[in-house]
């Protein structure tokens, strides 16, 4: 099946689930600025079609699969970032040490380095790149490689600045097509305009969505930056974002329909789970606060497992199909507001996408 088809179905299955099928509705327009800032203030994503130029970065992608194939292929990752086509590039960014994460069962391998001058001395340590599956899914081939520093989990971007932007030039040394964002002055100008002033990008994900695989509904709030541009290199990935107040709204909606009683049971066969889900959607800050709890299955089954509420938010315009070149510009404000979203990898072929976290920076 060709994802790159307009007019073609494509099915829609993530770790294990078939979630229906989907076509894109047809071309879609590039937003002007001010609609786009309008979003972003009311806390809507906002579909960006063809804004990223890929043209120039087709050796580099072609690379970064081919990186991806070996790390599938050896479970491990230092011994590729240890020889070329990445050596020379990290002459001042030099590998210090790598650990697998046992103690994380989606970590792969962690890999340390330092930023040096040409004399050797050290202007920000402490940096890392962590390679990890996407999810525990025996079928998910899905990989990340998240770039920070410090202790993970506990990081704050916004407080070393110098770091954060060191962490950054790691991932353009292993990642060159990073640029195809940082670098590109119609991307930067638009994300200007949305911030409001000169645009930061402090944390960095390299993602490699693989058939079948793909990311459960989320959001991405975290310390230190206020939204997530999320660029396609390659493949294309189906969406389904939406704020988080507008998600409950439609939950309750969807749980509430008789018309799709049999769907909600499909997902949750147990009548004193589904009756719980019934007394949990009726105190709205009671919801709000189960969604952020690390185990909300009863929310989560609809969410993530039923293709009936796919196919119910689709219909109210929260579906997007991403296609090599698009971008999907996603506010995260803070908890109350940040737009949850959920992905899904699309055709027979893996893709390489950027997720790169966004902040003004400061004056």
């Amino acid at each position: 099946m060709n994802p790159d088809a307009d007019s073609a179905l494509q099915p829609v299955r993530r770790r294990g689930f078939d979630l229906g099928w989907v076509k894109a509705a047809g071309p879609v327009s590039m937003p002007d600025a001010a609609a786009v800032v309008a979003g972003w203030q009311q806390d809507q994503a906002a579909l960006l079609p063809g804004m990223i130029n890929v043209n120039p970065f087709r050796e580099e992608i072609a690379q970064a699969h081919h990186l991806m194939a070996q790390v599938l292929d050896a479970e491990e990752v230092g011994p590729f970032f240890d020889a070329e086509p990445y050596l020379s590039r990290l002459q001042y960014l030099p590998m210090l040490a790598t650990s697998a994460e046992e103690h994380d069962k989606q970590g792969i391998e962690k890999l340390y380095f330092d930023a040096e001058q040409e004399d050797g001395e050290i202007i920000a340590e402490g940096l890392w790149c962590k390679a990890s599956w996407l999810s525990f899914h025996d079928g998910d081939a899905s990989l990340r490689f998240r770039f920070s520093f410090g202790m993970e989990g506990f990081e704050d971007v916004a407080a070393d600045p110098l770091k954060q932007q060191w962490a950054g030039k790691l991932c353009d040394a292993l990642f060159p097509e990073s640029a195809a964002v940082t670098e590109d002055a119609a991307v930067l100008n638009l994300l200007t305009t949305v911030l409001g002033g000169e645009v930061a990008f402090v944390e960095r994900i390299v993602y490699f969505n693989a058939p079948n695989g793909g990311a459960q509904m989320h959001h991405d709030v975290e310390r230190g930056h206020d939204g997530v541009i999320y660029a396609q290199l390659s493949g294309s990935t189906f969406w389904l974002a939406l704020a988080k107040p507008l998600l409950m709204d439609e939950l309750t909606a969807f749980v509430a329909d008789p018309a799709y009683s049999d769907a909600v049971r499909s997902v949750l066969p147990d009548q004193t789970a589904r009756d719980e889900l019934a007394r949990l959607l009726q105190d709205r800050v009671a919801l709000a606060e189960y969604m952020e709890e690390p185990d909300h299955e009863l929310v989560e089954a609809i969410m993530d497992r039923s293709a009936a509420f796919t196919g119910y938010l689709c219909e109210r315009g929260y579906g997007y199909i991403v296609k090599a070149g698009d971008a999907l510009l996603m506010p995260q404000r803070d908890l109350e507001s940040c737009v949850w979203h959920a992905v899904t990898c699309l055709g027979d072929e893996p893709g390489e996408a950027l997720s790169f976290a966004l902040r003004r920076k400061a004056s």
